[in-house]
């Protein structure tokens, strides 16, 4: 029976579940076509959005919140922050490289694409609890965006009802293309590995059988997998973290879900119970930048990951856990030749600075009196 390494590295309305077959085999990050490019101007309004509070409903929390550039765009916490008065109970999953994720949007899988995401994380109210309507007349107020609108979505761009105005649709849009930017080059892009790397690569390919769930330029096939991840009693222990994780599950039409004392994944979406316990495949691009590991952050190390899945992953209920999740017999050499590999998936930091934003702006001069 093959083996599978699943590292589950560095958290989203009911959508038909749909899972994206990767690649079989690995690569190095295509270049965008120029098509897909992002356009300068849009990422700079994208950026200063990225960093702004005023996309949440009490102006308390930016995407950069739960998404830091100083910490591979997650957090160090094992368990993401949320929207003031709540707290998450999942690890915010890095947005590196998330410009080349396909399908499969947040842990358990229930978003289809960038839109969807950025969509459900600015509404949902554990997250940035905010308007869509609301959201878009306070940009309107701000000249900055204002301007913005005219300057990167003006003339005949996005066919929008009112060339250059700060939609919702263009927050949304000039987001994306921000993200397009944080495509880091890592030495396995350029080419560029050690001996060592190259051993743990055929490791990775064939003793370790990683290439089974992380496969792709990417390196995830996309689909959820059980492999026995312990459970974080935080989510259970502290309030605030089990009540939005029962607001969550009501909101999804779980059943018995006050009773649930572990995140039941996939299970939330599919509603089949050979499904609790999955997770979404995540990449490994950047892992070196974006510990804890795991849907919980639960792994503290790279090493701690790595002997996880030698020793053959977790413990779960019978029928639950992968069958094909095994002892690995990897020698301490193997691991380090893996961890190298694994290691060499990561290029440098990609640090971003937090532009400035008035918050006291002046709104534009004849909104009193502008017609509806």
């Amino acid at each position: 029976m093959k083996k599978v390494f699943a590292v589950l590295v560095t958290g989203l309305f009911f959508f038909t579940p749909l899972i994206v077959q990767a690649a079989d085999d690995i690569g190095p990050l295509p270049a965008l076509s120029e098509k897909d490019a992002p356009n300068p101007k849009q990422v700079e309004m994208g950026k200063r959005l990225f960093f702004d509070r005023r996309l949440s409903g009490d102006a308390g929390v930016s995407c950069a919140d739960c998404h830091n550039p100083k910490e591979g765009f997650t957090t160090r916490k094992p368990l993401s922050d949320a929207y003031p008065g709540s707290k998450h109970w999942r690890n915010a999953p890095t947005l590196l490289n998330i410009t080349y994720k396909k399908g499969g949007f947040g842990w358990d899988g229930r978003l289809m694409d960038l839109d969807d995401m950025l969509r459900d994380m600015i509404t949902d109210s554990m997250n940035m609890n905010m308007d869509m309507q609301i959201m878009q007349e306070r940009m309107k107020q701000d000249p900055v965006y204002v301007q913005h609108g005219k300057d990167a979505y003006g003339d005949k761009n996005m066919g929008t009802s009112q060339k250059g105005e700060v939609t919702h649709y263009v927050v949304r849009n000039a987001l994306i293309q921000f993200l397009k930017t944080l495509t880091p080059k890592s030495p396995f892009d350029k080419g560029n590995l050690s001996a060592k790397a190259k051993e743990g690569m055929e490791l990775f390919k064939g003793k370790a059988g990683c290439i089974q769930c992380h496969s792709g330029t990417y390196f995830s096939d996309g689909k959820p997998h059980n492999t026995g991840v312990p459970e974080n009693p935080e989510v259970f222990k502290d309030p605030m973290r089990h009540f939005t994780y029962t607001a969550y599950m009501m909101f999804m039409g779980v059943d018995n879900r006050m009773n649930w004392r572990r995140d039941i994944g996939y299970y939330t979406i599919s509603k089949d119970r050979n499904d609790i316990g999955k997770f979404i495949t995540p990449t490994l691009r950047e892992l070196k930048h974006t510990a804890p590991y795991m849907h919980n952050g639960t792994l503290a190390t790279l090493d701690d990951v790595i002997e996880f899945y030698n020793m053959g992953g977790g413990k779960d209920r019978p029928g639950f856990k992968d069958a094909s999740v095994k002892p690995l017999g990897l020698t301490a050499g193997e691991k380090e030749a893996l961890k190298e590999f694994l290691l060499s998936l990561s290029g440098d930091p990609v640090m971003i600075e937090a532009p400035k934003i008035d918050m006291d702006y002046k709104p534009i001069p004849d909104w009193k009196t502008a017609k509806n």
